[in-house]
């Protein structure tokens, strides 16, 4: 990767992300399709945000894109911020006592003895209460996003789809072989604080997260060079509200939801249009279709999901031609789609 741009940035370090359908171990190959005279470069569906913080990295106007608040909130932190650190200041407000009522005891009363200990999530809900105190957006993104990383690193499996987090955190051969189950979560969040401090550079671009449904906001957008899509894969636990729940519900700190089930997920979801199969269609052609102007496409797919990629290849094919480039999974990623065996797709659309 660093072969074939500028070296400027690429010595920073995106923190690793632990994120079914992350493509953090295909970023280098996606970024080698993306033309090098693009100017500005939308991700789509920027999810853990390793794709978007690489096309930072490359130097280009960077704008990523998700529905789901807490993936908004990484986008804000690594892609849109080009300064802004937490300092021992900031940490002093962040670790100070909840005193904020309309932020209290959401995660105490809803996750502990699911996922957290009780001392556990009265400091998840002690940081979220001071959280707004840093009066600074991207700090506030910074913070969030450090703690939401801090929480997948307690949960084995690192998502919130099980009942088995704290059952796990009793086994001493899981403990052995990740002791952060067992860590307080204060330590995890603030081993994590130097790590993402370290990953904030300036490419000297004019960076955006947005926080949208991607059908609403490519309406809005002029002068996009390339476009990066990477769907749910619809039949490979395209289902990411349930995945990760918790997190979206920490951002928000929800006041108007239900919370269903053994892993106490929010009722109801967001909708988004992309993870079910009745939906998902329609929902990739209007894509397309709202994207015609945009030169260069890129989608990222997987050979298990659905539509399968002839079908895919017939959606983009009236707007775009299409070159299919794929990369078989040597080990399992997480998720039906990232089996080892499967195949990750790049579909590259020129006019």
């Amino acid at each position: 990767m660093e072969s074939l741009f500028s070296d400027d940035y690429f010595g920073y370090k995106f923190p690793e992300p632990q994120y079914l359908g992350s493509k953090y171990v295909f970023r280098g190959w996606i970024a080698e399709c993306v033309p090098q005279d693009a100017e500005v470069v939308l991700d789509a569906f920027g999810g853990s945000q390793s794709v978007a913080y690489t096309l930072k990295q490359m130097g280009k106007t960077t704008l990523t894109n998700d529905f789901l608040s807490f993936d908004s909130k990484i986008g804000k932190a690594l892609v849109e911020n080009n300064s802004e650190k937490l300092s021992k200041e900031d940490l002093d407000i962040l670790l100070s006592e909840n005193s904020d009522p309309d932020y209290y005891d959401l995660m105490d009363k809803v996750f502990s003895g699911i996922f957290f200990t009780h001392e556990d999530a009265q400091f998840a809900d002690a940081v979220r209460s001071n959280v707004n105190k840093l009066s600074n957006p991207l700090k506030e993104s910074l913070a969030l996003t450090v703690m939401c990383r801090s929480m997948t690193r307690k949960v084995t499996m690192g998502h919130f789809a099980h009942t088995q987090a704290l059952i796990y955190a009793a086994d001493p051969k899981r403990i052995k072989r990740n002791r952060s189950l067992i860590r307080p979560l204060k330590d995890l969040f603030l081993e994590l604080v130097p790590e993402y401090n370290a990953a904030i550079f300036d490419n000297h671009r004019k960076n955006r997260s947005y926080n949208e449904n991607i059908l609403d906001l490519l309406p809005k957008l002029n002068d996009v060079d390339v476009v990066y899509f990477d769907p749910p894969y619809c039949n490979s636990h395209a289902d990411y509200q349930s995945f990760y729940h918790l997190l979206e519900t920490y951002v928000e700190y929800w006041k108007d939801k239900d919370f269903v089930n053994g892993t106490h997920r929010y009722e109801p979801k967001r909708h988004s249009g992309f993870d079910k199969k009745s939906e998902a269609i329609d929902s990739l052609k209007t894509m397309f279709e709202l994207s015609k102007e945009i030169p260069c496409w890129i989608v990222s797919y997987n050979d298990r999901s659905y539509p399968d990629i002839e079908t895919m290849i017939s959606l983009i094919s009236p707007y775009k031609k299409v070159e299919v480039k794929q990369r078989q999974y040597q080990n399992s990623r997480g998720g039906k789609g990232s089996v080892a065996g499967s195949s990750e797709t790049l579909f590259v659309c020129k006019n």
